[in-house]
């Protein structure tokens, strides 16, 4: 037993010498994780970069739309095969998106470096339109979904990417010449409305902004043009094609020349706790390219310009939340500032048909005859919507749009009595480019927990076309309309819009 005794203790104190040796060989103090922290410098949803004094913010959202009576997401059936009324459009479109956009900002002894994210993925249920043989074709990127490259079946999309600095803002950012609600002064899901500058996605721009103290501030800047800001420049002397929906009527084609010069754009702001006001201009540069080839040259370049004024009011006696927001903008050249690029889905045209009859509603920057020079198109119009909120679950938004066209009476003498397109034959009584434009809807939102919200939306569209009489159409296999004798008169169309989105 001493024995035992013995190698027991011996043992214990073994381990203890062991034990002593290998604790004095670890530090004596563990470093410390470290975590992500908050930063609150720019408001809730900011984190530190672990290792660095910057802080970012991740935000998006996740959307589901379905349209009915509609085959773009942001549009009535106003051109190509949809607006033909007949097999070819769809009864109703699906869409499916994510969003993800990532917000850094780092203070520095020249003020706050910020840069800004936003993408998009996005799946659009497309349709057909016919190949001329009685077959059809399916269309996987939807008419109007300009910019958007297809990825597996569907588009990714960059709305803004750009730095700022201070007071410069460097990339694809907000245009200055828009307000802050864009295209959604009521919240609403149509992205078409007519009636000022705007838009879901930034422009390429090199832009100053100044701040005057008391919610004040100035903004002047360029921009590219060439992606949002062209609606086109019509050589009306380049042989007409008048088939079932074809754009301009026949009237020529488009004919630009490269881009010269970047658009010019300014902006001032007064922000209060009533509301804001907001004043744009915008200058834009026409350069048309040539009447047939470089030797027969083209005419000069002109300068069109716009001017928008946008007022929202808060603060009102119908409810917390509740707001009025309404602008105003005209355009001489520059009609993109009016009727904006999700407006005219037909690219240079708004284009409307119908069953037996046909409406037509072009809106270019500017038009040229053989041998002669630019007649700008000029254009007004307007936006306003009321928001109202029920409760913290319940809002609704009322909201409508108007533009207006009108071509000077050269551009009128050319395109009635010089360069006649085979549609305008003996049965046309009125031969009259102008055309206004008007719209009118409302939505319900749900909103049953934070961030989570349900809409439903109606739009009424309508074309007041200023053409009279009968056009001779030769047939368009690829809206199925046969050639035909097709009134030319005015038109209409209605969306109804489902929405479930969930922001984080």
């Amino acid at each position: 037993m001493k024995i035992m005794k013995s190698l027991f203790l011996g043992s214990a104190a073994g381990l203890v010498i062991i034990s002593g040796t290998q604790a004095a060989d670890l530090p004596l103090k563990a470093k410390a994780v470290e975590y992500v922290k908050i930063c609150s410098l720019y408001g809730a949803g900011f984190y530190y970069i672990p290792g660095t004094d910057t802080c970012i913010k991740l935000g998006g959202y996740v959307r589901a739309d379905m349209g009915i009576n509609t085959n773009l997401m942001f549009a009535g059936n106003t051109l190509g095969a949809p607006a033909a009324r007949n097999r070819f459009g769809n009864a109703f479109t699906w869409r499916s998106r994510a969003d993800l956009n990532v917000d850094t900002r780092t203070a520095t002894e020249y003020g706050v470096v910020r840069t800004y994210m936003d993408t998009v993925f996005t799946w659009t249920s497309g349709g057909y339109a016919g190949d001329g043989t009685g077959a059809t074709v399916y269309n996987s990127a939807p008419p109007g979904a300009s910019g958007n490259g297809a990825v597996s079946g569907g588009q990714l999309g960059v709305y803004y990417a750009f730095i700022q600095f201070a007071g410069f803002t460097v990339g694809r950012a907000a245009s200055q010449f828009s307000t802050p609600w864009g295209n959604y002064l009521g919240n609403n899901i149509f992205d078409g409305l007519v009636g000022g500058g705007g838009g879901i996605i930034g422009v390429n721009q090199f832009t100053y902004t100044a701040e005057f103290g008391n919610g004040v501030s100035g903004s002047i800047g360029v921009q590219d043009p060439v992606q949002y800001y062209q609606a086109g420049i019509l050589n009306l002397g380049v042989a007409p094609n008048a088939a079932f929906g074809t754009a301009n009527l026949g009237y020529g084609a488009n004919d630009y020349g490269g881009t010269t010069a970047p658009d010019v754009v300014g902006q001032l702001r007064v922000d209060q706790a009533w509301g804001s006001f907001q004043a744009s201009v915008a200058a834009h540069n026409n350069n048309p390219a040539y009447y047939t080839d470089q030797a027969s040259g083209g005419p000069r370049d002109k300068w069109g310009w716009a001017g928008q004024l946008a007022l929202s009011i808060k603060n009102l006696p119908t409810g917390p939340g509740d707001t009025i927001d309404f602008q105003g903008v005209y355009t001489d050249g520059a009609t993109r500032y009016n009727i904006q690029d999700l407006a005219a889905a037909a690219g240079v045209n708004t284009i409307y048909t119908g069953i037996t009859g046909i409406g037509y509603g072009f809106a270019p920057d500017a038009v040229f005859g053989p041998g002669g020079q630019l007649e700008l198109v000029s254009t007004w119009g307007m936006r306003g919507a009321f928001n109202h909120n029920w409760n913290p679950y319940w809002a609704t938004s009322v909201f409508g749009a108007y533009a207006s066209v009108r071509y000077t009476g050269a551009a009128k003498n050319i395109m009635c009595n010089v360069t006649i397109p085979i549609a305008l034959g003996a049965g046309v009584t009125t031969c009259n480019p102008d055309y206004n434009i008007g719209q009118i809807g409302a939505n319900l939102r749900w909103t049953p927990v934070k961030n989570l919200t349900f809409t439903t939306e109606g739009v009424y569209t309508m074309l007041d076309q200023k053409y009279a009489g009968m056009a001779i159409l030769p047939a368009n296999p690829a809206v199925g309309k046969p050639a035909g004798v097709y009134a030319l008169k005015d038109q209409d169309t209605w969306t109804v819009m489902f929405r479930a989105q969930r922001t984080w």
